[in-house]
């Protein structure tokens, strides 16, 4: 039977402190297994990783974050999350494609695999439109683009940037009032939600955005519970754009920061991460 949790991180942040801190409160329940990865070799440094633990994989890297967890599950641990949601979260495009399946609404979307058909689909769309790399975070590399010469522009630039951005992922721009809201959800369940206020269109917290904390509806809570469902996992954030027609789910992330959920709400997300790790133990 496990009886170790596992905290495996690539870069020290607020939210790795935080799950250490939560974890050495219940340790009386567990050993804590609290280790960098940069200068660890998988299988040599691991043996302490048995099957029936629990790990945390809070790579910064979106790529060694899946190849750690494939790894531990492999050898029979429960990660957190597990591998599949990471995928799907990591991947703009199967995210899109996942939600569209569960009739989620989102902004409308294309893909296209061209520099020719991106400029078709984005036209298709209406401008403005957005062009986003289908794995990325903290909103880096969005391009707003408002008419054709710009979107050739763009289109061009992406074409020479390599591989990873040979498929093009274009949404339609949504007025959002200057606000979105990003819900964390651990085991199914939104602990915390809070509104990102900002002058410019992307409203991350990473790009300046001011949080607050930001009431639940019903509406809202059937989204975020359906999106749950069709993501799966133990710990994702939702971002929620509001439009005339209701709701409507920007992004999901598998791996998120929460230091500005905490921040903005007093809620102790660290805390209730490990807490539900202590219930993946077998």
């Amino acid at each position: 039977m496990g009886n170790t949790l596992h905290i495996y991180y690539s870069r020290l942040r607020m939210e790795e402190k935080a799950l250490l801190k939560a974890a050495e409160t219940l340790r009386e329940r567990f050993r804590v297994d609290f280790r960098g990865v940069s200068g660890l070799v998988w299988p040599d440094d691991f043996a302490d990783a048995e099957a029936g633990d629990v790990a945390f994989c809070r790579c910064v890297s979106q790529t060694q974050n899946v190849a750690l967890t494939q790894l531990l599950e492999g050898r029979g641990l429960r990660t957190v999350n597990p591998s599949a949601p990471l995928l799907l979260c990591g991947d703009k495009i199967a995210t899109a494609a996942a939600l569209d399946a569960a009739r989620i609404p989102q902004p409308a979307w294309r893909a296209a695999v061209s520099p020719e058909s991106a400029v078709r689909a984005a036209e298709s769309l209406g401008y403005p439109v957005v062009f986003k790399p289908s794995v990325g975070s903290w909103g880096r590399l969005l391009a707003k683009v408002s008419d054709r010469e710009a979107c050739e522009a763009v289109v061009e630039h992406k074409a020479h940037m390599g591989p990873a951005h040979s498929v093009y992922f274009i949404q339609k721009y949504v007025e959002k009032g200057g606000f979105d809201l990003r819900a964390v959800l651990i085991g199914g369940k939104t602990v915390t939600l809070m509104k990102r206020s900002s002058a410019h269109w992307i409203t991350n917290t990473a790009r300046g955005a001011t949080p607050e904390p930001y009431p639940m509806d019903a509406e809202l809570e059937s989204l975020l519970n359906r999106t749950a469902a069709v993501i799966g996992g133990d710990f994702l954030a939702v971002d929620v754009f509001q439009t005339p027609l209701g709701w409507v789910v920007n992004e999901v992330n598998g791996q998120p920061e929460f230091h500005g959920s905490v921040a903005a709400t007093g809620i102790d997300v660290g805390r209730l991460m490990v807490e539900h790790a202590v219930m993946l133990f077998k």
